[in-house]
């Protein structure tokens, strides 16, 4: 498997989003969420 700029995306968005879990706030969780989403969608594990 080769990693390029398109999976680098991603892969921030699920490391940002689980740091943000980790310090958590109402708003901390909407936007965890989203990131984690985001980037299990980029990944293509889920379409």
């Amino acid at each position: 498997m080769v990693i390029g700029v398109s999976h680098l995306q991603p892969v921030v968005a699920l490391i940002a989003g689980i740091l943000i879990l980790l310090m958590p706030r109402l708003l901390n969780y909407i936007v965890a969420l989203y990131l984690i989403v985001i980037g299990i969608i980029g990944l293509g594990i889920i379409r």
